[in-house]
């Protein structure tokens, strides 16, 4: 990619009106746009970074056998109303809307009902399960509060898993993969040794569900770590009840803020048996199916990494996640060389972003810094006299001279 070739802007100064961080760096360095509070497009670079996170995703979900689908955004009425769930005073967070044709329809903010209703046409006996399918959706709440910049929207991504079984052996076998594939996430992503899996509040679901928590300042929730342990409780469910059986003392607890990533919680049967939801067993018996749900936010998980991931310059993203590996700038008498190695990094496939803009030298270093992909390269009059390209590193600042003939070995 090519700044010239791309609509791609910086601001000298991030914008006035977002108070989050992530916004602040993410909407100043041109990967995002606030169309309202709550609310942000994704421009092309933020595109790629989000598309990079949703991959990663996408290959631990598939590899933990989930099937991905795509659901409707817009939801009937009966299926909600069959739980208990379409009244605003239920869940509280819907958006609705009249039809032209009369009625009413909401946008999803979750999509327990709307699948649970579909997998009655799938799911007839015990051979159709295990069943798990998943999507990556767009959902809509109606926050009373979004200023948390993309950690927290109106309108945002997620991907959310159900888990379909015929037992609550079945369940919690296929519960503990998942808890494992979403650490696996987590360590890819490069926030692994941060994120911690949580105790929290189960509703009228279960006793607790589970929550990924990553340590971060910018965090809406107070969780309790247990370092040694490797997991953590959730404010809401800090008693001595929990901490006893959880084996732990108050002692054994740090007080840490952090920001919720991720959430995993058995559903049994409340949603199989308001919507009918059976299967016949071996015995040929009828059995209502135990389901399970698993959610992430790509979103969420972008504005964390830049709130963990950033310095008084600018982002720094993790390798896993960035838009381009490498930033090439062509400064004054290095722009031939710069092309040429542009089409070197293109021919081997190393994904590059090419400021080749008539700017001066400081804008373009400040606008790499801001950008944060992991590797700088810079062309110059003298790194063309040389046959070199000065490479800095953008984690540790570090710089170092490199051969032009040595680029493509060392990146491709």
């Amino acid at each position: 990619m090519k700044f010239s070739q791309t609509f791609v802007r910086t601001g000298k100064e991030p914008p006035a009106h977002e108070v989050a961080k992530n916004a602040r760096l993410l909407a100043q360095a041109g990967y995002i746009h606030k169309e309202m509070a709550g609310a942000y497009a994704f421009l092309p670079l933020g595109f790629m970074v989000l598309d990079n996170i949703v991959n990663i995703i996408r290959e631990e979900m598939n590899r933990l056998g989930g099937e991905e689908m795509q659901l409707t955004a817009l939801q009937r009425p009966d299926v909600w109303e069959a739980t208990g769930r379409w009244p605003d005073n239920e869940l509280e967070v819907w958006f609705k809307s009249q039809l032209l044709a009369g009625g009413e329809v909401g946008l999803a903010a979750t999509h327990e009902e709307p699948l649970t209703a579909l997998m009655r046409e799938y799911i007839h006996s015990y051979r159709d399960l295990p069943a798990y399918p998943y999507q990556f959706q767009t959902k809509f709440r109606n926050e009373l509060r979004a200023k948390s910049g993309i950690m927290r929207g109106r309108e945002f991504l997620m991907k959310d898993l159900y888990s379909f079984s015929a037992s609550w052996q079945q369940h919690g076998e296929f519960y503990e993969k998942a808890k494992q594939a979403y650490t696996y996430v987590f360590d890819r992503l490069g926030i692994g040794d941060d994120t911690f899996y949580t105790y929290a509040d189960g509703g009228s679901f279960s006793q607790f569900s589970h929550e990924y928590q990553t340590l971060t300042e910018a965090g809406e929730d107070t969780i309790y770590l247990s370092r040694e342990g490797g997991f953590a409780i959730n404010e809401e469910v800090y008693t001595d009840d929990v901490l006893g059986e959880l084996g732990v003392t108050r002692d054994d607890m740090e007080e840490v803020t952090a920001a919720e990533v991720a959430n995993i919680f058995p559903l049994g049967t409340k949603f199989s048996d308001s919507l009918d939801l059976t299967f016949t067993d071996q015995d040929g018996a009828e059995q209502p199916v135990i389901m399970g749900s698993y959610g992430i936010g790509p979103g969420r998980v972008m504005g964390v990494l830049v709130e963990k991931f950033s310095d008084e310059k600018g982002i720094v993203w993790p390798q896993a996640v960035a838009p381009a590996q490498v930033h090439l700038a062509a400064l004054k008498g290095g722009e031939a060389q710069a092309d040429s190695v542009y089409a070197q990094l293109q021919e081997n496939g190393i994904r590059v972003l090419y400021d080749d803009r008539d700017e001066s030298p400081g804008s373009k270093l400040a606008d790499a810094d801001l950008m944060g992909l992991p590797t700088r390269l810079v062309c110059s009059q003298k790194t063309a006299q040389s046959e070199q390209v000065e490479v800095t590193h953008r984690a540790s600042g570090q710089t170092e001279m490199l051969p032009v003939a040595q680029v493509t070995k060392k990146f491709g």
